[in-house]
């Protein structure tokens, strides 16, 4: 579970935060935010919200790098105005939110209800009208769960008990992709660049087909693996000849000089190098890019995470934790030589760590921790200009979500979300309370479910039925159903030890 600091160690981290010595703010480039559809999405209209918030925190980071820090930032309804001060944009991963149609209409959702081809494009156009492009990101190799647990597919996966990992040998399994790439690129016609996933390809080289192809000598997994990349880029390449490809860089890293520049991707992807460690190892990451850009591979980005990197089961996001991440990522840059060049940094928001995972923290929870990260890549630390920037802007006391106070009622229209990430910050303070752990009555409890219904009351108004559903099941029956029963238990041996005739009529009462 998450590990909460107590309020003094929070502000104290963060005061340290603000004393260091400020880096270069972030090179030029883009700055992208992940949007991690796979888990709790959101409802359109919610979204949308998301979206021009993320264009006013954009715009105030630009307003900072001009010199203009101190101006008064505009309202959200001329935000438009100024998008012509620079190019951001979002980075969005549907998996099964996207409306696939066809033989491939088995992969969206059965959850809740996948977007419609209009919100979609409605996503795009609220997005363009704020100056901020849309990358769709479709994962290619690894991390196809949502694909490959379809009984009708499980013969595309490299090995049986491996819902994640494509068998890279099949040509179905290639032309599925193929198909899966040609209906999001449509539905995208706006965007100029793609992200084709790749990532984590677990297992590779273990399928029966697989040890087959290796068994001949000089074949390696690593070739294995750049083989099935190339082919899905040249393919990306060829259909569409002006769509930037950007993929992560983990399953190169392990690649020799020789390898990287033999790969076939020279000049044809970009790779995003991520890292989410708040200790993130600066020495070797300024190596990795080194060898990157030695090998052609000079197209390079940067992925940080702003949530969803703690843990497993966090449920409320530290502001410090990907704050520090960003410091970290901010003396890379500053390390880098001269000739490497950066397109830009994803600030990654996972709302889960596969698509059969449970849900990391829940949107909301995590603005404070986006406008914060942002704020630091703008000013080359998180001084207390920049607290004091994200503060007054989401109407809160504190960048710590966890701590934070309204300085307003209700929504603000720049926080969209603030009354659930509020009761969810009071109802995990509950029940991770050691006197609900140490109950002698039922109060506790009826105070729990009277939370419970509001967090669920609140949540299905930002997300569907089943995500407050499963939300619940998560984080409050593990620690709830123990103790009903612990109560159930208590009442029934009490029951035991009074007469019969006293227990009927406690029974009736």
């Amino acid at each position: 579970m998450h590990d909460h600091c107590t309020h003094s160690n929070l502000l104290a981290a963060l005061q340290i935060s603000a004393t260091m010595d400020a880096l270069p703010a972030w090179p030029k480039g883009k700055k992208l935010v992940h949007l991690d559809l796979k888990g709790a999405p959101p409802r359109i209209d919610y979204l949308h919200k998301v979206i021009a918030l993320l264009t006013y925190l954009f715009l105030i980071c630009m307003l900072n790098a001009r010199g203009l820090s101190d101006m008064t930032v505009p309202s959200l309804q001329l935000i438009g105005l100024f998008s012509g001060l620079g190019a951001d944009g979002i980075l969005v991963e549907y998996e099964d939110m996207f409306p696939y149609e066809g033989e491939l209409k088995v992969l969206q959702s059965t959850q809740h209800s996948p977007y419609s081809r209009e919100e979609v494009l409605s996503i795009q156009e609220v997005a363009k009208s704020q100056g901020l492009e849309v990358i769709p990101l479709v994962q290619t190799f690894g991390h196809m769960e949502f694909v490959l647990k379809h009984k009708s597919l499980w013969g595309l996966r490299e090995v049986g008990h491996c819902l994640g990992t494509l068998n890279p040998h099949r040509e179905e399994g290639v032309r599925l992709v193929e198909e899966m790439l040609r209906q999001v690129v449509e539905l995208h016609p706006g965007s100029t660049s793609l992200h084709i996933g790749a990532d984590e390809v677990y297992l590779l080289g273990e399928g029966e087909e697989s040890r087959s192809w290796l068994s001949t000598p000089g074949r390696t997994v690593q070739q294995l693996f750049l083989s099935h990349v190339t082919r899905v880029a040249k393919g990306v390449r060829e259909a569409w000849p002006n769509l930037n490809m950007i993929m992560w860089d983990d399953m190169l890293r392990g690649m020799d000089h020789d390898t990287l520049k033999g790969s076939g991707l020279v000049g044809l992807v970009q790779l995003m190098l991520w890292d989410y460690n708040p200790t993130l190892d600066v020495k070797n990451t300024v190596y990795l890019l080194e060898r990157y850009s030695g090998a052609g591979l000079s197209e390079l980005w940067a992925a940080s995470a702003f949530k969803g990197s703690t843990n497993v089961h966090t449920c409320v996001t530290s502001t410090q934790r990907h704050v520090d991440n960003h410091l970290q990522w901010l003396q890379v840059a500053a390390a880098l030589p001269e000739g490497i060049h950066m397109l830009g940094i994803a600030l990654t928001g996972w709302q889960r760590y596969d698509h059969l995972s449970v849900l990391c923290e829940l949107l909301p929870l995590a603005l404070p921790s986006l406008a914060s990260s942002l704020q630091t890549l703008t000013h080359g630390q998180f001084s207390p200009e920049a607290q004091s920037r994200v503060t007054k802007t989401l109407g809160i006391s504190s960048v710590e979500v966890e701590i934070m106070a309204s300085s307003t009622t209700g929504d603000s229209v720049l926080f969209p979300g603030r009354r659930l990430a509020e009761l969810v910050v009071e109802l995990t303070a509950i029940l991770q309370s050691e006197e609900l752990r140490h109950f002698e009555d039922n109060i506790l409890l009826a105070l729990v479910e009277q939370r419970v219904a509001m967090v669920k009351k609140e949540m299905v108004r930002l997300y569907p039925a089943s995500t407050a559903q499963e939300w619940v099941e998560q984080h409050v029956s593990p620690v709830v159903a123990p103790l009903q029963r612990v109560l159930e238990d208590t009442r029934a041996s009490l029951l035991e030890m009074v007469p019969q005739n006293v227990s009927a009529s406690m029974v009736g009462q």
